[in-house]
């Protein structure tokens, strides 16, 4: 892509030191590790499928520049909100100064913020909620179990959601990882708008089994087969967006099968780069440097460790353009 190349060139020309120049370093060991026949795995935390990340990570996942994520449950599921309610979403710049009965005209208009941007509840979380819970309900019936993203798969796949896309489904991360068949784990589902909703559900009858919607721990077994796989064939790096447990729980599968398995021949993760604003001083899991990690056996001595303190939304798109590139 001729945008990718012309990005690439920009920064390598302009952004020399301090942050900028971390960002180079990354995304030139990004594209060495590609070339040496590496894979990488993202752990995406924050709002960044609000963030329309998926105009750029759409085609890292087409590309094979992405092998596997690991996510919130909100970005799982706000891509899809995107994609099916872009034209109603209303973006507020001026949201810092908002008082406190503005913030109260937007819950009466049925406008969940996000920083400068707002979700509308109609057309995009009640949109879903219908066609998730059929799927949801289905299973149920049928004694069938899947984990959240697995549902997400089906509705996209089945085409039900197609007549209310309002951006070009290329921009979708989450349809391209549908087509993909992308391995995806998404720990602490329930703390999401859609887990709130399946617990709603649940509870109101509607759904009979608890268990239909897959757990955490799954997922961590489902990822340690998947990691043990894979990594026998090809090396696996970390590209880690944010903190918290969208990083946190993914980068842990090493440790957990070297130490708590005891299958030490597992790889340690082959590279690890992570966009963090977080602050290691104050104790911050999120913001550990890199080298913290080594001693808890997820990065080894000689990997390549990045890390850029800056603002995921502006560095992402770049080093995803900078791996795009030819």
């Amino acid at each position: 892509m001729q945008y990718a190349n012309e990005v690439y060139a920009f920064i390598r020309r302009h952004f020399r030191h301090f942050n900028a120049a971390a960002l180079v370093d990354a995304a030139e060991g990004y594209r060495s590790f590609m070339a040496d026949g590496g894979m990488m795995f993202l752990a995406m935390a924050g709002a960044m499928s609000t963030a329309e990340l998926g105009i750029s990570l759409a085609e890292m996942i087409r590309r094979d520049k992405i092998h596997g994520i690991s996510c919130t449950g909100a970005n799982l599921e706000e891509d899809l909100y995107n994609l099916v309610a872009h034209n109603y979403y209303e973006r507020v710049p001026h949201y810092r100064y908002l008082t406190p009965q503005d913030e109260q005209a937007l819950l009466e208009r049925h406008l969940n913020r996000v920083t400068d941007t707002c979700i509308p509840e109609e057309e995009a979380i009640r949109r879903i909620e219908e066609a998730v819970l059929e799927a949801w309900q289905t299973a149920d019936r049928n004694g069938e179990r899947y984990f959240p993203h697995e549902f997400f798969y089906q509705i996209i796949r089945s085409g039900v959601l197609e007549q209310y896309y309002q951006i070009d489904p290329r921009d979708s991360w989450l349809v391209a990882a549908a087509e993909k068949n992308l391995p995806l784990f998404v720990p602490g589902w329930e703390d999401s708008t859609n887990g709130n909703i399946f617990a709603a559900h649940v509870m109101k009858g509607d759904i009979k089994n608890v268990h239909t919607v897959r757990t955490g721990i799954e997922y961590m077994v489902e990822l340690a087969n998947w990691y043990r796989q894979t990594a026998a064939r090809r090396p696996i790096g970390f590209f880690q967006i944010g903190g918290g447990i969208a990083g946190d729980f993914p980068i842990c599968v090493v440790p957990m099968l070297r130490q708590d398995m005891e299958l030490r021949d597992t790889p340690l993760w082959a590279y690890f780069c992570q966009i963090s604003d977080s602050t290691t001083s104050y104790g911050s899991y999120s913001g550990a440097v890199p080298n913290e990690k080594i001693t808890w056996e997820k990065l080894g001595i000689d990997t390549p460790k990045y890390i850029i303190e800056s603002d995921a939304t502006i560095v992402a798109p770049l080093i995803f353009a900078a791996v795009l590139a030819d």
